[in-house]
């Protein structure tokens, strides 16, 4: 549902006349491709510790988690840990506790207590938790500890290293304006001379390889690939190098078009792990015989079988939450062999860390994203948020169906009447995120709201990525109102967004949770607005029922045949 209007009536428009629903604009020709021009009491605590007290770093890929729950916490705030828990006390360096506390970060957040102690136990790590709960954070400040400490004390995790070794972490995000955020909020942890504590590079977009070795690189999965698969000799000593793998929006990254690229990342990495541990079991003194010989020819054939176990369709990431530039640069298929893939899942001794991030992540089915790790990482810390797939409290939701006749009254009306109340904790800034669902209901939006007189701007997978860099940095700056897809609902980091209005309702439940997150992060409040039409019904009611109950709207995007069938045979979206 997105308002829609003839062209001959748009050009016309006026609040008195009749709105149409905005999905029709996808075949108006009068749309222009340009942006328009911009502006000048709390439940139980779920986080879950698993296997906690396990240290031993070798291990069967069958044996079996335990689960430690996090002691409740007293009082009604639903973001910060207690008072009395301090970075240091969750076994952070005073070095990265003073970075913290230079950048004006006092105080851990609930998720960010759970998952760091978790993180630098050295176990594998999955932090399922709600937007805007600190995860970045949570993973970025315990790898920067580790790597520092490495670095300070002239040490190496792995005992086959050579002296000219290099240990240090990869990101992997699914765009390229979220590689750059994590490179921001990276260098934004500085010692007391200004200089950021790491060197952090992201190989990504129109950037290459570094020429100084970095210490965190942070990438697309096709960007890293395109990069290291065409240099055979140095692949096996970069590979061997990575010691903490992040996949930063995780669910996102396992299905989809993201699908093929990291399972062949995964499986070069868990293949070195194999490798060193036969070296080290074997007493071998020198790495290259089996380094670069045996990584470089490793053969990735059979990639029909191993694609097999991917996710299912209805998991799978829609085109407008893709970035073409991320996925232009096809890398080869490098298939692997099923049966090398399941000989790497015997017993051998750990040699890298993995940590998956995600603010949604089901666990319902035996392919969902949530569901596929417990299965391939069973003995994984899981570290899950008090409001995983709940509705926020500190979200005030707004319900209003609409016609074709009341859409675009209802949406100018609830622009003007926020505007007109809620100013930016007293800066004199408000930031309003308007969703559509496509890239042409988008710019219908912001053609309709500027004919209105209200002034907006443009996001979408349409424009280069300098401008959408620019508006993104207007819209934190200068605050507004900000019409955009998708592209703009996952892991976008905009402070102080304090309405979010779906002039296109999601299509699914977890693209509404994404979407409601952009506002009521780190302990704020926010107000979201939601326009519905009667085909969005069943999924509203689905997701307004789970808010009624206090159960988790995950059960709106359980893949179960009956709901979708459901949807099926009214002619209705697939959740």
């Amino acid at each position: 549902m997105i308002i829609c209007r003839s062209a001959s009536m748009l050009h016309f428009y006026s609040l008195s006349t009749t709105p149409k629903l905005l999905s029709h604009f996808r075949q108006c020709s009068f749309l222009s491709t340009s942006s328009p021009s911009s502006l000048s009491s709390s439940p139980p605590i779920r986080l879950i510790w698993l296997n906690q007290s396990s240290r031993c770093r070798t291990r069967a890929f069958s044996s079996a988690a335990v689960a430690v729950a996090v002691p409740k916490k007293s009082g009604t705030d639903t973001f910060f840990a207690e008072e009395s828990v301090s970075w240091k006390s969750l076994g952070l360096s005073h070095r990265i506790s003073q970075a913290l506390s230079n950048a004006g970060f006092d105080r851990p957040s609930l998720v960010q207590a759970a998952c760091v102690p978790s993180i630098l136990s050295g176990k594998d790590v999955v932090i399922a938790a709600e937007t805007g709960s600190g995860k970045t954070h949570g993973y970025l400040v315990p790898l920067i500890d580790k790597l520092c400490s490495a670095r300070h004390n002239g040490n190496n995790d792995s005992k086959a290293a050579s002296a000219s070794s290099h240990s240090f972490s990869i990101v992997l995000c699914p765009n390229v304006l979220l590689c750059e955020q994590v490179v921001r909020m990276a260098n934004g942890l500085s010692g007391d001379n200004g200089e950021p504590l790491l060197r952090v590079a992201a190989v990504c977009g129109r950037q290459g390889w570094p020429v100084n070795k970095p210490d965190i690189i942070v990438s697309t999965p096709a960007a890293l690939l395109n990069n290291i698969d065409p240099k055979e000799i140095h692949r096996s000593d970069f590979i061997r190098g990575i010691k903490y793998v992040v996949f930063d929006e995780a669910d996102m990254l396992l299905s989809g078009g993201f699908h093929n690229h990291v399972i062949r990342l995964m499986h070069m990495l868990r293949f070195d792990e194999k490798l060193l541990s036969r070296m080290n079991k074997s007493g071998s003194e020198n790495p290259a015989e089996l380094n670069s010989d045996s990584l470089s020819r490793f053969d990735f054939e059979g990639e029909k079988d191993i694609q097999n176990e991917s996710f299912s369709e209805a998991e799978e990431i829609s085109e407008d939450d893709v970035d073409a530039e991320d996925l232009k640069d096809e890398t080869k298929t490098w298939p692997v062999k099923k049966k090398d893939w399941r000989r790497v899942r015997k017993n051998y001794e750990r040699s890298k860390q993995y940590i998956f991030v995600a603010a949604t992540l089901p666990v319902n089915g035996k392919k969902t994203a949530g569901a596929v790790l417990k299965k391939m990482f069973p003995d994984a810390n899981w570290v899950s948020g008090n409001y995983l797939h709940y509705h926020n409290p500190r979200l005030k939701e707004k319900w209003i169906e609409v016609t074709t006749d009341t859409q675009v009254d209802a949406l100018i009306e609830a622009i003007k009447q926020f505007n007109s109340k809620a100013l930016d904790h007293g800066t004199g800034v408000s930031r309003t995120m308007v969703f559509g669902n496509t890239v042409e209901a988008v710019q219908a939006v912001a053609n309709i709201l500027q004919r209105a007189g209200i002034e907006c701007y443009c996001y979408h997978k349409d424009l280069s990525l300098e401008e959408r860099a620019e508006t993104l940095d207007d819209f934190r700056e200068k605050g507004g109102i900000f019409v955009c897809t998708d592209a703009a609902a996952r892991g976008v980091d905009i402070p102080n967004v304090s309405h979010v209005i779906q002039a296109d309702f999601a299509t699914s439940a977890v693209d509404f949770l994404h979407r409601v997150g952009r506002t009521a992060r780190a302990g704020q409040f926010g107000v979201v607005t939601n326009l519905y039409t009667e085909s969005n019904r069943d999924l509203v009611n689905a997701i307004r029922t789970a808010g009624k109950l206090g159960q988790p709207v995950e059960a709106a995007f359980s893949r179960k045949r009956s709901f979708r069938n459901k949807l099926k045979k009214r002619g209705r979206v697939i959740v």
